[in-house]
């Protein structure tokens, strides 16, 4: 029997779609481009696999009849990366995000840049708890 299709991105996969937000609507030839850009030279026999992949797991969308076809993202990057953190979260630290964070801080020290988005998203944070109606009251 066969196994059933991961719903997960595999590295390669992943390198696409790196590739397809960039280039936000690409045919498989011009993701190919963009990968080899980046370092990342694939045949593009692999390209256009990977491609039928991506738009068999919904990641991908056709956008064209006629050859060359062209793809676009169907999922953003915000949409995926979110997914992937918070299957991190739940596989690796049982669903507790403090665990991640004391290991992302401890790994190494903050950058003044990295401090100071940091300290932005808990600023962000802090403004949308004082917005929320107290639930005590």
């Amino acid at each position: 029997m066969a196994r059933p299709r991961a719903k997960e991105l595999t590295e390669r996969e992943l390198e696409v779609m790196h590739a397809c937000w960039r280039k936000g609507e690409a045919t498989a030839a011009e993701i190919r481009d963009q990968l080899a850009k980046d370092g990342r030279e694939l045949a593009y026999t692999t390209v256009a696999t990977l491609i039928r992949i991506l738009s068999d797991k919904g990641f991908l969308m056709q956008t064209n009849q006629e050859r060359p076809f062209t793809y676009k993202p169907l999922r953003s990057f915000d949409e995926v990366s979110g997914n992937l953190v918070w299957d991190l979260v739940e596989r690796l630290f049982a669903g507790k995000r403090e665990p991640l964070l004391v290991r992302l801080l401890e790994e190494r020290k903050l950058t003044a840049k990295e401090r100071a988005a940091l300290e932005e998203v808990l600023r962000e944070a802090k403004k949308q708890d004082a917005k929320k109606p107290d639930a005590k009251k």
